[in-house]
């Protein structure tokens, strides 16, 4: 089958690789139908470079048809639809039954010290094989993968994977009062469906970014935009619209890649420019992340707000504000999306012909696998209008 595969830093290629086959009675093989590119694989396109091996088959938002299904899968069967969450988690350890899938215990990463095993994302969480590509082996068939009826596009049920329960989860942690305010800082994927979901639940929502395409889908969906080239003081102006106080909530959906920060940016690439075996230690022991974003977050919520971290940071002695974070009794909420937690919550928006979160117009490219690599540039490059691409092997 044909895959998209790491084969270096910034070297993304799509190659044939073996077919997956049931390896546990509780597998099952998908065909891949529509499977998604997330801002969290541009951690692996560069950042993460030294945990990953040549040839890893990356890619954690696939959908498809269920092709096999192993002899002791008793709730799937050949032909059903589904859609397969980013985490690799069991559904019966006591952290599953507590609705903490991204750190299931069967599936922990205990060498590295890392929660559940991801799906296309680095020996860090597993060395899984992922979703872009024409098949995969999904483990756990029968409660891992959403079932999801066939009639619907793709676009309506994909983000279920992944952008879906992550942005739903942001909003949950950052708990925002009723008729509360909540800024969003990132209007990429995850940004954009935070920003949608909190609209739609009556919140004043404000997302401030610096990319024109993305500013103006959130303020199609009724939210106020904060274009970053033309407001200097981002939490001053927060602060103007809410009464001198800042957010009630903010969500920080960017991450370790954010704009703003030089010297952490150069550190990262001279590290991943070092042998593996070098840098592996240096990034788990040493590393610092790009901190603008979350600095950002820090300085515009409330006293006594929350601030809900959606993006991804792996540095391990990040410098933190902390005398400002306990002045001004922030709350901190954070982590992996736990999928499974919220996907029966978010089912019935899907359901509802009305579209309320947009999804089926959510993408705004539709790509065969093959162009994978040059979407991965496209991407990192916020180039073309690109916010969310979705590939058809």
């Amino acid at each position: 089958m044909k895959a998209v595969t790491w084969q270096g830093q910034r070297d993304m290629q799509v190659v044939e690789v073996p077919d997956p086959q049931i390896e546990q009675p509780t597998d099952c093989v998908v065909r891949i139908t529509s499977t998604g590119l997330c801002g969290s694989d541009l951690h692996l396109y560069e950042v993460l470079g030294p945990f990953m091996t040549k040839g890893d088959v990356v890619g954690h938002e696939p959908m498809g048809i269920v092709e096999q299904v192993g002899s002791a899968v008793e709730t799937l069967e050949v032909g059903d639809r589904v859609v397969v969450p980013f985490n690799v988690s069991c559904g019966t350890c006591w952290m599953c039954d507590r609705g903490l899938f991204s750190q299931c215990e069967t599936t922990q990463n205990r060498e590295h010290g890392t929660g559940a095993s991801l799906f296309g994302y680095s020996k860090l969480y597993g060395q899984v094989p992922g979703g872009q590509a024409e098949m995969l082996r999904v483990p756990f068939a029968d409660n891992l993968p959403i079932k999801v009826p066939h009639g619907p596009s793709d676009d309506r049920f994909l983000f279920l994977s992944d952008v879906l329960p992550t942005a739903w989860q942001a909003v949950e942690y950052a708990d925002p009062p009723t008729d509360g305010s909540v800024l969003v800082v990132g209007a990429g994927p995850i940004g954009d469906m935070a920003a949608r979901i909190a609209r739609r639940r009556g919140l004043q929502v404000m997302v401030v970014d610096r990319v024109p395409e993305r500013l103006e889908r959130v303020r199609a969906h009724g939210c106020e935009a904060i274009d970053m080239s033309e407001v200097n003081d981002v939490g001053a102006y927060v602060r103007e619209r809410t009464d001198g106080r800042g957010a009630d909530s903010v969500i920080e959906a960017v991450g370790m890649e954010a704009h703003g920060s030089p010297g952490p940016e150069l550190l990262q690439k001279a590290v991943g420019l070092l042998p593996d075996k070098v840098a592996e230690p240096l990034m788990m022991n040493a590393g610092v992340d790009r901190m603008a974003a979350i600095m950002t977050a820090i300085d515009a919520v409330r006293r006594g707000g929350t601030v809900s971290i959606s993006g991804v940071y792996g540095g391990a002695t990040d410098p933190m504000p902390l005398f400002q974070m306990f002045d001004k009794q922030v709350q901190l909420r954070m982590g992996q999306a736990n999928v499974r937690r919220w996907s029966d919550e978010i089912m019935p928006l899907l359901l509802d012909e009305a579209d309320a979160l947009g999804t089926e117009t959510f993408a705004t490219h539709h790509l065969p696998l093959e162009a994978a690599p040059d979407a991965y540039a496209t991407f990192q490059k916020k180039e073309d209008g690109m916010v969310k691409t979705v590939f058809t092997p």
